[in-house]
């Protein structure tokens, strides 16, 4: 099983070399792909360094899965040559996610729509994986209406930059802006470029994501996205109308019988999700579980998540995992 890894030396190509090798996916050889910039350079994988190879170079070698996180410019221009080379693509990046001619998949929600015919396969947006995850058992019982959202992004989503310029900030060290704003001690409630609309790309990226991913056009979101001066996840509030009532107690037992899911909820002892917790883990953690009191059939929750590991690269690993699994790889 040989596995190209397409943006290899970024954060996310990083932790997709990461995630491989700690989940044992059956890798025979790993195939470092990247910009001309970075050929030549070496990566670890497995204790083993392996050197990166330029993008048609990564062809040549005939993985049999590429797994992208090289930007969507990058997808859109070598995803289609690789897919023609009969390499099945997973990208991580925007390029594919609402072309109505490929999947877009959380293994958790929607994994059984892929067939033999799927050669580009779009990973979604990190804010909606963590929380579609936590919606599916709850819309397959009480069918959702509507959700409102609210996320506190951590910088580590726009890379490593970002990074860089919140521990520059911490340490009063000059470096390079990711942002037009300081973020250390605050928040920016602005993700991506703005729309005519008023709504940010993210924000936006959110609705239309969750209805494909769901299969249920029905479902109405709207959502606010927010960067937070965090490494380890992505947090977020997420109230959801349901058609059906429902007890608490029952959406609990739900969630925790649910994939991927870890419910930690124990206010007495207060313990609820944060992303201090979720850094480095691969499950979705859900929390402050309790009814919208409000408004009739409404439950307000919070969920959080890795961004890198489940928002990334472990939801693109999971997508081939379950190709290997069915046959399709």
């Amino acid at each position: 099983m040989k596995v190209a890894v397409v943006g290899a030396t970024g954060l996310v190509g990083t932790k997709m070399l990461q995630v491989l090798a700690e989940r044992q996916f059956p890798v025979t050889e790993i195939v470092p792909v990247a910009s001309e910039r970075s050929v030549g350079k070496e990566v670890m994988f497995k204790g083993k360094a392996y050197k990166v190879v330029s993008m048609a170079d990564g062809i040549a070698a005939k993985p049999a899965v590429a797994i992208f996180s090289a930007g969507g410019s990058t997808s859109l221009e070598w995803a289609p040559q690789y897919a023609a080379a009969g390499i099945r693509v997973i990208d991580n990046s925007s390029a594919w996610r609402m072309d109505p001619t490929k999947k877009l998949v959380v293994p958790e929600v929607n994994a059984s729509v892929l067939t033999s015919e799927d050669y580009i396969i779009a990973n979604p947006n990190c804010s909606t994986i963590q929380m579609v995850v936590a919606l599916q058992p709850l819309h397959l019982k009480y069918k959702i209406k509507r959700v409102v959202v609210s996320t506190y992004q951590s910088v580590t989503g726009t890379g490593k930059k970002a990074v860089d310029q919140l521990f520059n900030e911490r340490q009063s060290v000059e470096g390079d802006m990711a942002y037009k704003y300081p973020i250390d001690l605050n928040v920016i409630p602005q993700i991506d470029v703005f729309l005519e609309n008023g709504y940010t790309k993210e924000e936006m990226k959110m609705v239309k994501e969750t209805n494909k991913i769901m299969q249920d056009d029905s479902i109405r979101v709207t959502a606010t996205t927010v960067r937070i001066p965090v490494v380890g996840g992505h947090s977020e509030s997420v109230n959801i109308e349901f058609e059906n009532d429902f007890t608490v107690e029952d959406v609990k037992l739900l969630l925790a019988a649910a994939p991927g899911v870890i419910v930690q909820d124990d206010l007495p002892n207060q313990i609820y999700p944060m992303p201090l917790w979720a850094h480095e883990k691969d499950e979705v953690f859900v929390g402050r579980i309790r009814r919208d009191e409000s408004q009739d059939k409404t439950l307000n929750m919070w969920i959080v998540s890795d961004n890198l590991r489940k928002g990334a690269a472990t939801n693109a690993v999971q997508i081939a995992e379950y190709m290997l699994a069915n046959g399709l790889l």
